[in-house]
């Protein structure tokens, strides 16, 4: 008898142990620099623009770039013209919250969104402008924006966005915790 609620114990201690929340760091660092591509997966996360391109036939894309002072490589929009179209994440199974470190250029604004499976905005985070160097020489410094989702819902996807044309918003690196299976 003592056995078997033994047995039962740990079965439960496993259940309550996977249905925990748990934290995914996704940084990039398996990715190729400089190539442009229509979508990038990683830990099952899909990375693409989130629409068509708006004055081009051709296929909007996305590509890895290098943060000089840090050899980390950030993901962007590859497209030169079309930089209002937001770079998309979407999550395998849904995230509670998410943290993007992003660089980009000076003065460029950012904004995360955060939707729910039915494309409804939960959350946005965002700065009117991307932080500068203090001096030439410093590196290009980082920023975090951080989006939840509210009681009863769950973010499916990310968008980040904020660049024009001629400027740049790269997300180094992702942060998201799975929605705790109850």
């Amino acid at each position: 008898m003592k056995r078997r609620f033994a047995i039962a114990l740990l079965a439960l201690v496993g259940v309550v142990r996977a249905s925990r929340a748990e934290e995914i760091v996704i940084d990039f660092e398996q990715a190729q620099i400089g190539k442009p591509i229509p979508t990038w997966t990683e830990k099952g996360v899909v990375f693409k623009l989130a629409a068509p391109l708006a004055n081009s036939k051709a296929v909007g894309r996305i590509m890895f770039f290098p943060h000089l002072a840090t050899n980390h490589k950030g993901i962007l929009n590859a497209m030169a013209t079309e930089q209002a179209i937001p770079v998309q994440a979407t999550f395998p199974n849904s995230a509670s919250a998410v943290t993007v470190v992003l660089w980009g250029s000076t003065g460029c604004p950012a904004l995360l969104e955060a939707l729910d499976k039915n494309g409804e905005v939960v959350d946005k985070a965002w700065v009117a402008a991307v932080p500068g160097r203090k001096a030439p020489a410093d590196p290009i410094p980082f920023l975090k924006l951080t989006v939840k989702a509210p009681e009863g819902s769950a973010i499916a996807t990310i968008r980040f966005s904020g660049s024009r044309d001629g400027e740049f918003l790269a997300a180094d690196e992702i942060r998201f915790t799975t929605v705790d299976a109850k």
